[in-house]
């Protein structure tokens, strides 16, 4: 039996399918629209820190997980020239030990396919592809969204989990500012099989340089090495996740850097680029009957691998609001955003900080790098930058109607 409470969800990423699946989970009758016509491989490498496995696990998920991710020993600091290594913080089983659930790697698309496949054993018609969303309207007794092929559905809530290019939020708010941080990002997986063993060893690293950093980890069970690699460069405004680059332009990128970092982009194969666009985040995300989740409404740079933890926590955090006032919808939506803003916020600033950490001008020379890493990546400031980030439980913060959003 679903309740009659009806939720609309625009878009099927990983922060939209979590809300889905914890919003079914509660007997709500829900319906994700996807423009997409089909579920692909879609992305590469997604870090889940304790934050976001908690509330994976807690949906059940945690057998399939598992099967497909990878548990890594630990993430390191690498110099961008010397190769000389720090490490950064311990994972595997201090991760369990320190915040309750561990820290995982996998590839974006299994992530996603996981969460498909719960959704649709409990209620299979929920998802609907090919369904581009070009409008809605609000009334006292629902919303009515409107779709590029000229149908429309009814529901009793919005949720915008369309991604940075929400069409959802651009009609609660107008446009948004993005501006080019100076940075674009290329990524893409390489076969373990193709690379040196040490470079296919269970840890995450953070290769560091002036003007630039490079982000490795191991997905799919240590078959895939994640790569991503972060470049200082003059305006590019192309944001988008699949635009093509070459192997030669991503060298000429990481021109003298350590052989090993080369070694990775000479297995690249077929690498991606985008430009990393930033934004202020939204002083509001919902209004009536309609709000946002995930990048449609707090964007940030990766810089601290928690933009799909953000939408994972969102969609536990929405789905229990929703389960504690499922009568009036407008009121849980105000619950949610107020819970959520000012954890997000923090996020997206401390976020963009570390641009300047990882880029710093002081990485150059290794004497310089020395005293620099072991200045800036001292035990007690990697507690203060993380800890906060992996206690968190959006499993257990109060949804009633006096809640106070969680301090930074």
């Amino acid at each position: 039996m679903y309740r009659k409470t009806r939720i609309a969800i625009a878009g099927a990423g990983i922060g939209g399918l979590t809300a889905a699946l914890a919003l079914l989970q509660r007997g709500f009758q829900v319906e994700v629209f996807e423009q997409a016509s089909a579920f692909g491989e879609v992305g590469a490498g997604i870090q889940l820190s304790a934050n976001g496995t908690r509330c994976l696990f807690a949906l059940g998920l945690r057998q399939d997980i598992l099967r497909c991710a990878s548990q890594p020993s630990a993430k390191e600091i690498r110099h961008w020239s010397t190769g000389d290594t720090w490490r950064l913080f311990d994972l595997g089983a201090e991760s369990v030990e320190r915040y309750g659930s561990p820290y995982l790697m996998m590839h974006r698309a299994d992530l996603h396919a996981v969460l498909v496949r719960h959704i649709r054993a409990i209620r299979p018609e929920a998802l609907h592809l090919g369904a581009r969303l070009t409008g809605f309207e609000q009334s006292e007794a629902g919303v009515e969204l409107r779709f590029e092929s000229g149908h429309t559905a009814q529901a009793d809530a919005l949720v915008g989990a369309d991604g940075v290019h929400s069409r959802v939020r651009q009609a609660l708010h107008g446009d948004d500012d993005p501006q080019y941080t100076g940075c674009m990002a290329w990524r893409g997986v390489i076969p373990a099989t193709a690379l040196p063993a040490h470079l296919r060893r269970p840890v995450g690293t953070n290769w560091v340089g002036p003007g630039a950093h490079v982000i490795t980890y191991p997905v799919r069970q240590g078959e895939l090495i994640n790569f991503v690699g972060i470049v200082e460069r003059a305006a590019w405004q192309k944001e988008s996740w699949t635009e093509q680059g070459t192997v030669d332009e991503c060298r000429a990128d990481f021109n003298g850097w350590h052989p090993d970092v080369l070694t990775l982009v000479e297995q690249l194969g077929r690498p991606f680029k985008w430009a990393l666009m930033g934004r202020a985040p939204l002083s509001r995300w919902s209004r009536g009957r309609a709000t946002l989740l995930g990048d449609a409404c707090h964007p940030t740079l990766p810089f601290l691998a928690q933009g799909a933890m953000m939408a994972i926590e969102d969609g536990v955090v929405l789905a229990r609001c929703l389960d504690g006032c499922p009568d009036d919808p407008a009121t849980a939506l105000q619950r949610y955003e107020r819970l959520r803003h000012a954890r997000t916020s923090a996020i997206v600033l401390k976020s963009a900080e570390n641009t300047k950490r990882f880029h710093n001008p002081a990485l150059a020379s290794a004497d310089g790098a020395q005293a620099y890493i072991e200045k800036e990546w001292a035990a007690d400031k990697v507690r203060a930058r993380y800890d906060w980030l992996f206690e968190y439980d959006a499993l257990s913060v109060d949804v009633g109607g006096h809640a106070v959003p969680e301090a930074a």
